[in-house]
């Protein structure tokens, strides 16, 4: 059920969990998304196990306050993703049960750290395999760019990237995991029409403050994304 729903500028932001909304939307052109991989999981159990607890992963205390990445997506996540889309792109993709693809799209992060040097986006898309140059490295992000509390935010300058492999004709984009917001700034700064899904609260408002202002920068080399249509029902 969609228990909250934001529309704003050429996004439509919706508060609910993304199995029982999914079947409510009809098509849409992609998905691009950044889902749970399970690291917080992972980690919990390589501290019982006796193994390094900071062995390139992000310290526990990031994901305890919500239990946030506790339950990795699964095989219906991804079914139903597929079913709603021609095409996909889906950060973490290494970590979950996905057909062998052409085209991964690889973030070098430039850390100099233990944590990883990269993180791949597995997608559907018929083209080699590209990569992107983009610091995210503790304070040293490129542009300066703000966090918004949300563990795992990538850099709104990526997900641009992401979107901009996409089918030209892709206008209308769903981001299952919405999160603090990123993909959704994304598509509005792209003049691409955005649906983001999240189950957190908090972070469904963090995501509306960031589109809202979004909305108040506009790229004068961008048409504006026209309202979002619902293709299935009305709730």
């Amino acid at each position: 059920m969609i228990i909250k729903e934001e529309r704003i500028g050429g996004q439509r932001l919706i508060l609910g969990d993304c199995l029982e909304v999914m079947p409510l939307l009809g098509k849409v052109d992609a998905v691009v998304t950044d889902p749970p991989y399970g690291i917080g999981v992972d980690r919990a159990m390589a501290a019982k196990s006796g193994q390094s607890q900071n062995a390139g992963r992000i310290p526990k205390s990031t994901f305890v306050a919500k239990g946030w990445d506790d339950s990795p997506i699964n095989k219906t996540h991804l079914d139903q993703m597929s079913a709603v889309s021609d095409s996909q792109i889906i950060f973490g993709g290494n970590y979950f049960p996905v057909p062998p693809a052409r085209c991964w799209l690889v973030w070098d992060k430039k850390t100099n750290g233990g944590f990883a040097d990269c993180e791949l986006a597995w997608t559907n898309l018929d083209k080699p395999v590209r990569r992107i140059e983009w610091m995210w490295n503790g304070m040293l992000r490129k542009n300066g760019e703000e966090r918004h509390g949300h563990p795992t935010q990538k850099p709104v300058g990526v997900m641009e990237w992401c979107i901009n492999h996409l089918p030209k004709d892709a206008t209308t984009i769903l981001d299952p995991f919405m999160g603090s917001g990123t993909t959704l700034v994304a598509c509005e700064k792209l003049g691409r029409q955005g649906i983001g899904i999240e189950l957190d609260p908090d972070y469904f408002e963090i995501a509306c403050k960031r589109v809202d202002e979004a909305t108040r920068q506009p790229d004068m080399f961008v048409t504006p994304p026209a309202a979002p249509t619902q293709g299935g029902f009305e709730l």
